[in-house]
């Protein structure tokens, strides 16, 4: 698999640093709110099961499936949940905890499905953002890094389901998807 990656983005220390540094800042942030961490499955899950553990603070945690890329490299547009929310989140405070914002569009939806059940909050956390893809202008609240327009995996982002539980955020050598 690692024979796999053309380069190494962001090394799994580099990611533990910032990890705690999201940590500190969301603590300090929610202090006596009790947030609830979305996390949008499956990329999303190493970088929640890692931030949360840097929060150090009482927390929930429920998880949302969407999808919008289906097998390919890029994003189709087309959002549709695949596994929704279990908790109401009416009055909560929300963090959604992402793995990577690329267009907007997919986290859009989901911000704009989540405001009709009435939290008291929503604020995003992503660890990666590649803004030379936005389509739509969406605040991001905490960033782990912003990344060029490079087709990333690794780290909870696959490719074919596959290079997730890399330590790390790796580029794909592009004949592997070309």
């Amino acid at each position: 698999m690692e024979n796999d990656v053309g380069e190494v983005l962001i090394s799994q220390e580099q990611i533990r640093e910032k990890t705690k540094e999201l940590g500190r800042r969301i603590a300090q942030d929610y202090e006596g709110k009790n947030p609830l961490l979305i996390c949008v499955l499956k990329g999303g899950l190493m970088f929640l099961a890692d931030l949360m553990r840097e929060i150090h603070m009482p927390l929930e945690i429920d998880f949302m499936a969407v999808s919008s890329y289906g097998d390919a490299t890029e994003s189709s547009g087309v959002v549709r949940i695949l596994m929704d929310l279990e908790r109401n989140i009416r009055g909560r405070h929300v963090l959604i905890v992402e793995d990577i914002i690329d267009t907007g569009r997919t986290l859009n939806y989901i911000i704009e499905n989540l405001h009709t059940r009435g939290p008291a909050s929503i604020k995003v956390c992503t660890l990666l953002d590649k803004p030379a893809r936005r389509l739509l202008d969406i605040p991001l609240d905490y960033v782990g890094f912003e990344i060029p327009d490079r087709f990333v995996i690794g780290y909870g982002l696959d490719f074919g389901e596959i290079y997730r539980n890399l330590p790390f955020v790796g580029v794909l050598k592009p004949e592997l998807y070309s």
